[in-house]
């Protein structure tokens, strides 16, 4: 038996994720030995590496059973999931865990195993897919705006505002991503034009009232604030401590790095092996594997348009650029905040920051995109048998 009759799918895309992930763990393990010598610890990696080894295998199991799921299916479980992330969120909002100093609202205890969980990112794949499944469903009608108010943009409204006060990063990319995917839908313009005006005067109102009643949202508007002084040049020494050490980390890795796990700012930087893995990347494995990492990225953003592309119905195309495009986003925001283009915003390098949420979450879109090229094969399969293919026409449907 051969790999390939257990999996399906787009293989490059599978390969560039087996490739990240396999990478990610010689950063995770370097980067960790900071958290291992926190409270009193002795400075014991492995536990990191194992911990780290177990999300990626989940992950990757979560990929796996998501990609043999036919994504037309993916439709009704929007229907169902979407108002179990919403109450979700509100539970989160009122009984979330701190966890490793982050916002405590971001977090659940998952019972008896007790693993955080950040429902957030759940909360976004699942709004992509019910944009795309509403889209789709109005392909063939004139879209009205007040019409789509109820279905589209409550629930796109709701989870949006129930993910700002904690999250201000994760809400604008959702949001932009919703925005795309409608646009590509072909939800009229000049409805998005009202859309994002009205996003603007709802943040707007939202910082007042944060202003107004700093109990009610505690330093979320501050802290804001602070890390774009800090972009800015004129933070506090408290917001500039981890962009000026990640900057050391970037300068003392020149162009072909100071070797796996010798990096020095790893002891100094904080979240090392989540949110500014990027910087240590690039410190022990120099210019050159941080340009090898970008392409990577840049090569899975090329299947992703490949796959939409291709995809037999609008829905696929949707729901591959809805929950693929994030991932690509979130890479790419990661990336210039390490190297100081972008304000820190908290979002992990997808598959290869340490952080369990993330991973799964991230598995899980790479699953649902694999389902969708899935079916464009089995398609393929039935239009041209298997002895009749040419290796030439294989390269070509590859790329």
């Amino acid at each position: 038996m051969k790999i390939k009759d257990y999996i399906s799918g787009d293989s490059f895309l599978w390969a560039l994720v087996l490739i990240l992930a396999i990478f990610s763990f010689l950063p995770v393990y370097s980067a960790s030995s900071n958290l291992a010598y926190l409270n009193g610890g002795e400075g014991n990696t492995l536990k990191y590496v194992i911990k780290h080894f177990a999300h990626l295998v989940l992950g990757l199991g979560i990929a796996y059973t998501f990609h043999k799921i036919p994504y037309n299916y993916f439709k009704g479980l929007s229907f169902i999931m979407l108002p179990i992330v919403i109450l979700l969120l509100i539970f989160t909002a009122f009984q979330g865990t701190e966890m490793d100093g982050a916002n405590a609202s971001r977090w659940i205890q998952i019972p008896i195993v007790g693993v955080g969980f950040q429902t957030s990112t759940l909360a976004a794949v699942v709004l992509m897919v019910w944009v795309a499944r509403y889209l789709n469903a109005m392909r063939e009608k004139v879209i009205e705006f007040k019409k789509s108010l109820l279905p589209l943009w409550l629930p796109v409204g709701l989870i949006l505002a129930l993910i700002l006060p904690s999250n201000f990063s994760t809400t604008a990319i959702l949001f932009l991503m919703v925005l795309l995917v409608c646009f590509i839908g072909g939800y009229p313009w000049k409805y998005l034009l009202a859309i994002v005006g009205s996003g603007l005067l709802v943040l707007t109102l939202f910082i007042i009232t944060a202003k107004a009643f700093p109990d009610a949202f505690p330093n979320r508007v501050d802290t804001w604030v602070s890390r774009i002084e800090s972009f800015s040049g004129d933070g506090t020494s408290d917001s500039e401590y981890q962009v000026d050490k990640a900057k050391t980390a970037i300068a003392t890795g020149y162009v072909w790095g100071q070797g796996p796990g010798k990096s020095q700012q790893k002891h100094f930087l904080p979240q090392s092996s989540s949110d500014f893995i990027y910087a240590i990347i690039i410190e022990e494995f120099g210019l050159i594997g941080g340009a090898v990492v970008l392409l990577v990225y840049m090569l899975v953003l090329f299947r992703l348009v490949v796959i939409a592309n291709k995809a037999d119905t609008i829905f696929g195309t949707l729901l591959v650029i809805g929950v693929g495009f994030p991932i690509v986003l979130q890479a790419l925001i990661n990336m210039a905040v390490a190297v100081n283009l972008f304000p820190v915003t908290g979002q992990t390098l997808p598959l290869i920051s340490s952080g369990g949420t993330s991973i799964w979450m991230t598995c899980m879109a790479i699953g649902i995109i694999l389902s969708v090229s899935a079916k464009r094969q089995a398609i393929k399969a039935q239009e041209t048998p298997e002895e009749e293919l040419n290796p030439l026409d294989v390269l070509s449907e590859a790329l």
